[in-house]
């Protein structure tokens, strides 16, 4: 889920860039500081969207640089479990499928991509036995986040599900719509 969130702490604005628009020099040293920025409370900085306020400056004896308290406001994407999430599909492999969420890459193993048995062909698709449904790369898929893993900040992991109704490929979806539909249709006619 995405989260816009406010923040106050002190940045520390050296003196070559005294006599500047402060809060530039502010709002840059900010994007340079959460550039990449990971962590399990906060999850995946995207960027500092805007600076409320700075207060004014305090030198600290022996540094030279102004210290000013800031109010600013985080876009995050912290990914929760149970979570339902929109992406295309980046990579097919033999063990799942990688499912681009935007902010970081999803994994969903080959036993959850589809309630049904799934091979994997030389040319990068899984396919369903049974239910002959298809899933190759750039698909647009919906899917359910099963797993969260911080346990590496520089690499986060998110684990997937598509097993589960209107879930999978958005063609996927929309025929379940339509069979659901009918199915429907017949049972209203029948009374």
């Amino acid at each position: 889920m995405y989260y816009k969130i406010n923040v106050k702490t002190f940045i520390r604005v050296p003196p070559s860039n005294f006599g500047k628009d402060t809060r530039n020099i502010i709002l840059n040293i900010l994007n340079e500081q959460f550039q990449n920025y990971i962590s399990e409370r906060l999850g995946i900085v995207i960027g500092v969207l805007d600076v409320q306020e700075t207060g004014e400056g305090v030198i600290i004896p022996g540094d030279g640089a102004a210290y000013h308290e800031t109010k600013f406001t985080l876009l995050t994407f912290k990914p929760e479990v149970q979570e339902i999430v929109l992406g295309n599909v980046s990579e097919i492999t033999d063990f799942g499928a990688f499912l681009d969420l935007g902010a970081i890459e999803g994994m969903i193993h080959v036993s959850q991509t589809m309630d049904d048995f799934v091979s994997f062909s030389k040319s990068n698709v899984l396919t369903g036995k049974e239910s002959k449904k298809v899933l190759k790369v750039n698909d647009k898929c919906r899917a359910r986040i099963i797993a969260v893993s911080f346990k590496d900040l520089a690499n986060p992991k998110v684990g997937l599900t598509m097993r589960q109704p209107f879930l999978g490929a958005i063609n996927w979806i929309e025929e379940e719509i339509k069979s659901n539909s009918k199915v429907i249709e017949e049972k209203q006619s029948k009374k």
